[in-house]
Parts: structure tokens; C-alpha cells; sequence
């Protein structure tokens, strides 16, 4: 398929929401000794189950190394799941795979940023990563979606949320982080995200959810429901490490307004926890040069706001947490109009992420 020279913005392309029509979403089958623990079986088992809840509401294609198609095949025993062959470095299509983008009459394209794994040789989560900086390219290929490139662009598809009507909200904590773009300021940033999603209006957050090993990606921060309304964690608790963090975040979208001039609802969802990895979590995953350490002494940077929305439903972790039933009530309000399915977070969490960051949805 087609690489492209010019710029979605200008080929009347757009970003769409969340909550727009998907064909299907795309998942990584998870493996990576060194992220997921004891040989990531137990985080298999998760992604089994993540995979199955989404399949009940839109088709799924998991995308797996050749060491493990044929265990991820029988295990991924479910109607409207597809399971296809390309090799990867770890699981997380949020911020590997292509960036969909829409024109309104039908036609599908993808951005393809360039990948560094959350930081590169300073403070990325590992190398190498060059099979990931591959994945967007060979989605698209297998699609049949022309392409648009931005070699020179480092973006993870978790540091960003959009409206579909001209807004993108993200963290400084994140695209503003000396790691990803450091030849670009704020302004050259904000073009590169005006031309490629087409938005109008960037929504800066200071800082995402602490020990947030990202960087603070908004996905797991800060979401949008629809338009004009946005999810917060959040926080009452003064002691909190996040409460200066949600506290700061308020003030920003309470005081801003959108691209079609709303100041933003925003509704609180509480942060689990604080949740820890144990001694015995830690202890399974390989210990390896350039990897992420796991420390039981570490919190976890667990959220209710790294859930999919998809075809008439809403895929969320659950943890096993006294909030769990708090979200669950929270997320049935904010989507009355699509199905609530909890899943076990908690082995997803153990890798560094969610829900949100193994999906990537295709709009329809």
C-alpha cells in the first residue's frame, strides 16, 4: 500500500472518537519474559479473556511472533477472533499500532509514528524495539490502508485522546518529556498533532497518574466519554502522590474550552489501591539488560480509566479492589447506552499497562 507525502489534515482526514463505529479492534499476544511473568502465561490467560469479552461485541485480530501462533490459535478459540502472524517485541498495539484515521466517506488510512519504547536509551522500557517501530507498517499493510509516516515524530497512541470534533487532550508529562521529541517545542508538537489528527485545539494536562512508567500517558489519566465530557482519576486523599496530579488536571479542564467552544464536564473515578506487585510477582519475570525493573516496593500504577469503548460496550479492568463495584456503577452512568463488562486487570497491570494500551480500535 501507499506511503504518503502529505498530511491527513490536508487530505480531509480526521482521528475519530473512540465511541465512532469500529471494524474491529487489533491486540499483540503478550510473551516477553522480561515484562510478563513466568514466561507470560498467567498474562495470556488475561489476554484470552480480554480477547473473548471484546469478540462478543466487534470482530478481533491478535497479531502474534511465530514461536507462539499455534498456542495463541488454540487458545483464542472464539468466533470473530482472527489470529495473524507478525513478529513484535511486546504487546502493547496502543502505542505500536498505526493511529486510524477517518474521511467520512468510507476510506481508512493509518499513521504510522516512529516508535522509541516510551523513551529510548533514556529511560525506555526496553531494547531492542526495532520489530515494534515495524508493527503500525505491517497492520496497515495487512488492511490494505495507505500510510502516512512520520520518521521523525515520536508518538504512542496512549498519550493521546480525541474527541472526533477538533480536540486532542495529552500530558507535558509525556510528549513535552526530553525522551520523545526533544528537537520539537510545544508549538511544533501541537502542529505535528493538528496535521496528522486533525484537531484544532490541544488540551495540555501537566502530568498523568503517577509511577505511571510511560510517562504519564493520558489514556490511563484522562479520557473522553463523549463530546464535552471527559473521565478524571481522581483522588481526595491529601497524602496521595496523586492528588496534586488530579488537582492540577482540574484546574486545566475546568478551565478550558474545546474546539467548539464547551467548557468540559468532567466526571471522578476513583484510583484503586494504592496496589503492589508481590514478592512472588516480581520474583517470575527475567531479569534482563534494558528492561524495566519490577519491585514489590513500587506502586503500580493502576486505573479504571484504561478501559476500551467498543461496538455497544465498555471493556474495563477490575482488580480485585474494594473500588472495583465503585467504577463499575461510575462506567455504567457515564455510557447508559452501552454494556459494562469488567475484566481481570490485575496480570495486565503487572506488565506496565491496560486494557486501553493492548487494544487499538479500527474505525469502520
Amino acid at each position: 500500500m501507499a506511503t504518503l507525502t502529505t498530511t491527513p489534515r490536508a487530505d480531509g482526514f480526521y482521528m475519530p472518537a473512540e465511541w465512532a463505529p469500529h471494524s474491529q479492534t487489533w491486540m499483540v499476544w503478550p510473551e516477553r519474559p522480561d515484562n510478563w511473568r513466568l514466561g507470560g502465561k498467567p498474562v495470556q490467560a488475561a489476554h484470552v479473556a480480554l480477547a473473548k469479552a471484546i469478540a462478543r461485541f466487534e470482530p478481533v485480530t491478535v497479531a502474534v511472533s511465530a514461536a507462539q501462533f499455534a498456542n495463541a490459535r488454540a487458545r483464542l478459540d472464539a468466533p470473530n477472533i482472527r489470529v495473524v502472524e507478525i513478529s513484535n517485541d511486546d504487546a502493547w498495539v496502543r502505542d505500536t499500532g498505526p493511529t486510524f484515521v477517518i474521511d467520512g466517506k468510507g476510506q481508512v488510512r493509518g499513521v504510522d509514528w516512529a516508535f522509541n519504547a516510551w523513551g529510548g536509551f533514556n529511560g525506555g522500557l526496553y531494547s531492542p524495539w526495532n520489530r515494534d517501530e515495524e508493527l503500525a507498517a505491517k497492520v496497515l499493510e495487512i488492511e490494505r490502508c495507505d500510510r502516512y509516516h512520520t520518521p521523525g515524530f515520536v508518538l504512542e497512541g496512549g498519550s493521546i485522546h480525541v474527541d472526533g470534533e477538533g480536540t486532542v487532550i495529552t500530558t507535558e508529562e509525556c510528549l513535552l518529556n526530553a525522551n520523545r521529541n526533544p528537537h520539537l517545542n510545544r508549538e511544533q508538537i501541537e502542529a505535528v498533532l493538528r496535521d496528522h489528527l486533525a484537531v484544532d485545539t490541544v488540551i495540555w494536562l501537566p502530568e498523568g497518574l503517577y509511577n505511571d512508567e510511560t510517562d504519564g500517558h493520558v489514556d490511563n489519566f484522562c479520557c473522553y466519554v463523549r463530546p464535552g465530557e471527559v473521565l478524571l482519576a481522581w483522588t481526595d486523599d491529601p497524602k496521595d502522590p496523586n492528588y496534586p496530579r488530579c488537582q492540577a488536571a482540574m484546574k486545566v479542564l475546568q478551565s478550558t474550552r474545546d474546539a467548539r467552544g464547551r467548557t468540559l464536564v468532567v466526571h471522578k473515578m476513583p484510583i484503586p489501591g494504592p496496589l503492589y506487585a508481590t514478592e512472588e510477582e516480581c520474583a517470575g519475570v527475567d531479569q534482563a539488560a534494558g528492561s524495566q525493573e519490577r519491585n514489590p516496593s513500587v506502586r503500580l500504577a493502576g486505573s479504571y480509566v484504561n478501559f476500551l469503548i467498543v461496538n455497544g460496550g465498555i471493556i474495563a479492568p477490575s482488580f480485585d479492589d474494594p473500588l472495583d463495584a465503585t467504577a463499575e456503577a461510575i462506567l455504567r452512568q457515564v455510557f447508559p447506552g452501552h454494556e459494562v463488562v469488567m475484566v481481570p486487570g490485575r496480570e495486565l497491570l503487572l506488565g506496565g499497562g491496560n486494557i486501553h494500551c493492548l487494544t487499538q480500535q479500527q474505525p469502520a
